[in-house]
């Protein structure tokens, strides 16, 4: 069995997710699916880095000031 890529596991995410609204029109979607995402990217993120802010922001290409922001946001700053 391979391994799926990124992209194809949230496409099939979303399909699981559109199939279950069973016709219904999703709303917020692009929000939704950044929270979803967001939360555990940082959380990975800092843990490769050991939690040094700096080194996880130039990662992510984020000003460490906006990943700070972010970390708060998601109750993941100490």
């Amino acid at each position: 069995m391979s391994n799926p890529n990124l992209q194809d596991s949230v496409r099939e995410s979303m399909r699981v997710y559109f199939d279950d609204l069973g016709g219904s029109q999703p709303t917020n979607l692009h929000d939704m699916l950044v929270k979803a995402v967001e939360k555990p990217l940082l959380e990975m993120v800092m843990t490769r880095a050991q939690n040094n802010q700096s080194k996880a922001a130039q990662w992510l290409g984020l000003n460490r000031n906006t990943l700070r922001k972010k970390l708060l946001e998601h109750g993941l700053a100490e």
